[in-house]
């Protein structure tokens, strides 16, 4: 590297470290183990030093086809020369309609209505808004408290946040949260039994208690898609998302489902409702929504929930809410391009072969002396470091096993977020058998340097 991008390559980290405040980032940590990235192709990331990386967790599980995907950047070019952003508050744009209508074709066929935003918490926020007013709407003002699962993130606004439930992001925030029923998360690991069918049935029991004993007042209760994402990649026992839906129905409770991280192929369905046949009453979309080029997010739902909204403007029934850019023209037109490179190139079928391979190379992990659990669902993959895999003794938090692991996956070449001590897998869609392979092959190396050394 020559001396002049020595010094430049200098620059740009010292100015980060004086100017930004990077999110979900301790700054110490970062002046630490700086990171600037300069450039993207393909499923490579390349920093300002001139190194690459695999982008092994899809610039944060969203980036669908890669970097600079021909038709992506050429989708978004097109609609650049005939307009950039117009309001969507009283007034509809094309790609606006058009991606509404798709994403209607893509969702179960009971959801018939597209609200736009700009990210996933939005999405959620939107969805326990519609929920809450619904019930308001239709005179049943009662019914204003909501549901979750334990150990559940649905994101990082004031709404979502109370209806999380890690307590490391959310603790702190506590007299600004509005109260919400937590119900357990199927949790298969750890469990006594280890046998997930005993896991379902007690969780669902105990669900269906909460919703005999409040049902009259809750509005909703709200689920990650199959898969809890940021608290620790789990995976719901089959059976119960559906058994969800089923006491939901029973009980008169909407039920929203948060596709925010799970949609667009990334456990091998087009959502991972499909998996069990679950029609929500309200979903929520964004990360892969336009294959991680731009913030576009939406939430869907029924025409009965939305009929709930409709009269004349003095009957207040009006949902007010709206961002600035929602509905914006360059998100939709990418978004619609990434949908239309989905069926051309068939990736949810590669998605599905892929997935099987990765999961027979994620098998030899349980050899290692310190993974103690391997969790996949499609391309969506997590590791679980812990220090005694007998017992399933974790680490002490202090010593971020996880992060000091994915600084080593950082000097091999390769990026990803841990969550606490599970190291995240989920590659760009697009990755190829041997990129998969040598990616795996990086993680298992920083494994097996970090923890058996």
């Amino acid at each position: 590297m020559e001396r002049g991008m020595v010094a430049m390559s200098e620059q740009w980290l010292e100015k980060s470290k004086k100017y930004l405040w990077l999110p979900f980032t301790q700054m110490k940590d970062y002046e630490e183990n700086p990171l600037v990235i300069e450039s993207g192709e393909g499923i490579f990331l390349k920093d300002i030093s001139g190194k690459t990386y695999y982008d092994g967790y899809s610039s944060l599980w969203l980036n669908v086809h890669g970097h600079r995907k021909k038709e992506m950047d050429e989708a978004i070019r097109k609609q650049l020369e005939r307009i950039a952003h117009s309001t969507l508050l009283g007034a509809a744009n094309i790609p606006a309609i058009e991606l509404a209508e798709k994403l209607i074709e893509w969702t179960p066929p009971n959801l018939t209505r597209v609200f736009y935003s700009d990210s996933g918490a939005e999405s959620v926020e939107i969805a326990l808004k519609m929920a809450f007013q619904y019930w308001h709407n239709l005179g049943e003002t009662q019914k204003q408290k909501f549901v979750t699962l334990t150990n559940g993130y649905h994101g990082d606004t004031v709404g979502a946040i109370s209806v999380g439930s890690i307590d490391i992001f959310h603790t702190v925030y506590h007299p600004l949260m509005f109260t919400s029923y937590k119900a357990p998360f199927p949790m298969v690991y750890r469990h006594p039994s280890n046998d997930p069918n005993v896991v379902r049935d007690e969780a669902l029991a105990q669900l269906e208690a909460l919703f005999e004993q409040h049902h009259e007042e809750i509005a909703a209760m709200i689920v990650e898609a199959i898969v809890q994402g940021a608290g620790g990649m789990h995976i719901m026992p089959k059976g119960y998302l559906k058994g969800v839906e089923q006491l939901c129905r029973k009980y008169n409770i909407l039920l929203i489902v948060d596709e925010v991280a799970t949609g667009f192929g990334r456990t091998g369905k087009r959502f991972a409702v499909e998996h069990e046949n679950v029609s929500p009453d309200i979903m929520t979309v964004a990360k892969g929504i336009t294959g991680g080029y731009l913030p576009i997010a939406a939430t869907l739902t029924t025409e009965a929930i939305y009929e709930a909204f409709y009269g004349d403007y003095c009957e207040l029934k009006t949902f007010f809410h709206g961002h600035s850019y929602t509905g914006n023209q360059l998100g939709c037109a990418a978004a619609l391009a990434n949908i239309a490179l989905f069926e051309k190139e068939r990736l949810i079928e590669q998605v599905e072969e892929k997935a099987a391979f990765v999961a027979e190379q994620l098998a030899t992990f349980t050899e290692l002396k310190h993974v103690g659990d391997v969790r996949q669902l499609g391309l969506m993959c997590g590791i679980e470091l812990v220090r005694d895999r007998e017992t399933n003794e974790p680490y002490p938090w202090t010593e971020r096993i996880g992060y000091q692991t994915t600084l080593k996956m950082r000097e091999l070449g390769m990026l990803t977020r841990p969550l606490g001590d599970v190291i995240v897998f989920m590659p760009p869609l697009t990755s190829a058998i041997a990129d998969l392979e040598a990616m795996i092959s990086i993680m298992r190396e920083a494994i097996v340097a970090t923890t058996e050394r």
